[in-house]
């Protein structure tokens, strides 16, 4: 073989390189282009508005069909792809929504992630540390249920959640797990939507590593939301509530009373500033001054810093607190230094 022949070979071999490199960055930039198109508006020229309504609990999978049969997206799954990227996914709201097909996908999951509903919607707020009556209360002045019915279904209804799974249905059974937040809802939504979209937000702020913290914990979902929501009721500043939820923690190592003074108001309905020794020898499971450990469910609905504090409690030796009356605690490791401390507010 000539050196001519091999100069040609190899300027061959290099053109194929080249071009084999080309293709290979070409494709990145192209797969791009291509899910950037699928993206954009269906007609970015028109204004014509049309009305989706999503019920509680669709899968984003499910609400990206429902936006491709009424024409406002070019591609279910570059829908659900942009979702997942914009972490999104799951925290699309019910409702009803008047869309335009000139919108591109990002500005359609801002809306549904917003819950820029149009249709004639209400909101309310649901405090953290409010009860179950309480939430009752709040939904049936605000016209937004039938009392009976709220009541039948909270405490007897189907929920497919992973956190209720081992709650037993009766009384006061969503306890706890009513999460609480400000929601928009349709003026005419029913009792099951408004269960479900509370519900939802709970399972939204549960997290999987939550579940597996209980676990490492020894602790049931219950157990975690019932000593959350009792750390919600004691602690008013979110910088304690660990420190809080370490003497509790602490207290049932050592097989202590918790003496939690909110788990006393829970059963007397109402939240006296200073309980009576008669209100302290109530004969009740939620009497923590009366029996150990935990109540046998939550007292109240606890926030997000309230359920991370009962999983990642604050590491300490405190087995006492007492609280000013600027709202701060003040934590002792002995009775001693409790008293001393109580004595100084």
């Amino acid at each position: 073989m000539n050196s001519s022949v091999r100069r040609q070979r190899k300027k061959k071999f290099k053109n194929l390189l080249l071009l084999l490199i080309a293709v290979l960055l070409a494709a990145p930039l192209g797969l791009f282009y291509s899910f950037g198109k699928l993206i954009q508006p269906v007609d970015a020229y028109s204004n014509s508005t049309i009305t989706v309504e999503i019920p509680s609990g669709t899968s984003t999978a499910r609400i990206a069909k429902l936006l491709k049969e009424n024409n406002l997206i070019k591609n279910d799954l570059a829908f659900r792809i942009l979702s997942r990227l914009s972490k999104s996914d799951g925290k699309m709201q019910a409702g009803k929504y008047a869309l335009r097909n000139d919108m591109d996908a990002k500005a359609i999951i801002q809306a549904l992630v917003e819950g820029d509903v149009t249709h004639d919607t209400v909101k309310f707020t649901i405090p953290e540390g409010f009860e179950f009556v309480q939430i009752v209360n709040r939904l049936e002045s605000n016209g937004l249920i039938d009392r009976d019915k709220f009541l039948q279904l909270a405490n007897y209804g189907d929920f497919n959640y992973k956190f209720l799974e081992n709650i037993p249905k009766g009384e006061n059974r969503l306890e706890g797990f009513l999460f609480p937040d400000t929601y928009q809802v349709a003026r005419d939504a029913t009792e099951e939507e408004i269960l479900k979209k509370m519900l939802d937000r709970f399972n939204q702020v549960f997290q999987e590593s939550y579940y597996q913290r209980a676990q490492e914990m020894g602790l049931s979902i219950n157990e975690v939301i019932t000593l959350a929501s009792i750390i919600e009721r004691e602690a008013k500043l979110d910088k304690e509530r660990p420190l809080v939820s370490s003497v509790f923690h602490n207290r049932i190592k050592q097989n202590m009373l918790l003496q939690s003074c909110a788990t006393v108001q829970y059963i007397l309905g109402e939240r006296k500033e200073n309980l009576t020794l008669k209100d302290i020898e109530i004969d009740s499971p939620y009497n923590t001054y009366k029996y150990q450990g935990l109540p046998p469910k939550p007292i109240a609905s606890p926030g997000k810093p309230s359920i991370e504090a009962a999983l990642y409690p604050e590491t300490t030796e405190y087995l006492y607190f007492v609280v000013s009356k600027n709202g701060e605690h003040t934590f002792s490791k002995t009775y001693k230094e409790h008293l001393k401390a109580k004595n100084g507010n």
